[in-house]
This record gives structure tokens, sequence and C-alpha cells, in this order.
């Protein structure tokens, strides 16, 4: 059966990478490159115009912070994916991306077929982590919560909603946390309506990133030196 083609905007501020990325995904079926730009103001402008289904986005633009481009794409088209594509991986970058509307984070040094992986699965309306990303919301886990010790924030959610969280972080699909707990794929999507309620998010990313900054705020240690 055919699929619809995802329209991608590419939006970095090196031709070369530019180019790269064109070169790559154009051999693909299912993905057209629609327009690239270099520059907030020119990526802007093409969403608008190409109605896009997704922006393959790097965080360091000439013109604006790609932090907040995540919200200005979003306002300009609300449908849009946005799938950030950069070097940093530190913590405070990451949750900022995520806050700000991104629905995927891949660092640039990621595998080809694992970049194919995240603009389809993002494209398809789900979250993308980079695994090496993923490690580290594990390890912020593994260091913040033990045993006995619940954050505020936590304590707001059942025992099952606790379980799901760490695994949710790592990047588990439902099926896959469902075959962990023991539980069915239909009682894990009810248990996760019953999360984005109570954290007041609408989707996996946000609450992901819910996740790892209530961990940070319970450990210091664990933010970045630059962080305030």
């Amino acid at each position: 059966m055919n699929r619809t083609p995802i329209r991608i905007v590419l939006v970095d501020d090196h031709e070369m990478v530019r180019e790269g990325l064109r070169t790559f995904l154009g051999r693909e079926d299912d993905i057209i490159i629609v327009g690239e730009a270099g520059t907030s103001t020119e990526a802007l402008e093409l969403v608008e115009h190409l109605q896009p289904h997704l922006v393959l986005l790097d965080l360091q633009l000439p013109d604006a912070s790609g932090i907040g481009m995540c919200r200005k794409l979003q306002a300009t088209a609300s449908l849009l994916r946005i799938l950030v594509l950069t070097s940093y991986s530190d913590d405070a970058t990451v949750i900022a991306a995520l806050q700000g509307g991104a629905h995927g984070y891949v660092l640039k040094d990621v595998r080809m077929e694992d970049l194919l992986c995240a603009i389809r699965t993002v494209a398809a309306g789900r979250g993308y982590l980079d695994p090496r990303i993923t490690q580290q919301a594990l390890n912020w886990v593994k260091a913040s919560i033990l045993p006995g010790e619940l954050t505020h924030g936590l304590a707001k959610l059942s025992k099952q909603e606790r379980l799901i969280m760490p695994l949710l972080a790592e990047g588990k699909t439902n099926k896959e946390i469902a075959v962990q707990l023991s539980l069915s794929d239909k009682t894990i999507k009810n248990y996760l309506a019953n999360i984005f309620t109570k954290l007041h998010v609408k989707r996996r990313s946000e609450a992901v990133a819910w996740f790892i900054k209530k961990n940070q705020s319970l450990h210091p240690m664990l933010r970045p030196p630059n962080a305030e």
C-alpha cells in the first residue's frame, strides 16, 4: 500500500550539511525534501508557504535560537512535526527543546538508518529521542529515584504510573511497556492518558521532559555546569 510521502523542510545554517541530508534522504521513496533554509526567517517563510509535514531543525541558527524557533514554527503551523538534529546533547538543551515543542531529538553523528527511523517515527505522530540521550535519561532516573523516595511531582502519579515513567523515558513503545509490566496495550494507553492529564502535557516527549526536569530538581548534581 502506497503511503503519502513525508514532506520535509531542512533547516541548517551549513549548506554542506543540507546538501548531504538532501542527497541521502532523497533516495527514500517515502520522503520528499520540499525546501531548505539557512536562517530562521527563511524557515518560517517556507513552512508557511509549503506546509510540510516535518521540519528537520538544527538548533544553531545565525539569526535566532533554535529553541525559540520550535515555538515559532508551532505557531506558524500547528500540525507541523519538529525533529531536532543537532550536536548539543547537554541536559538543559534537550529539555528546553522538548518543552519548546520539538517532537524528537537526534544528535548529528546519528547513524543514517537511525535518522530515517526518527523521521518516520516523528512524522507518524510519535516522539523520538536519540538512544544516547535516552541512556542519559535512564542514568538520571537511576540516580534520582531511590527505594521509598518520591519527588513531590511524582507523588501525584499512582504506583503503576510511576513504574511506566522510566520506561517511557527509555523510549519504549506501548507494546514494549505492556510486555514488561505484564499488562495489555489498552491498559498502558489508558495509564498514559491519565499521566498526561495529571502532568498537564499533551504528548510523550513532554512527559519525558517533565520527568527528567523533576529528577534534576531533586538532585542538583545532575544539572549541567551552565545550568542556572
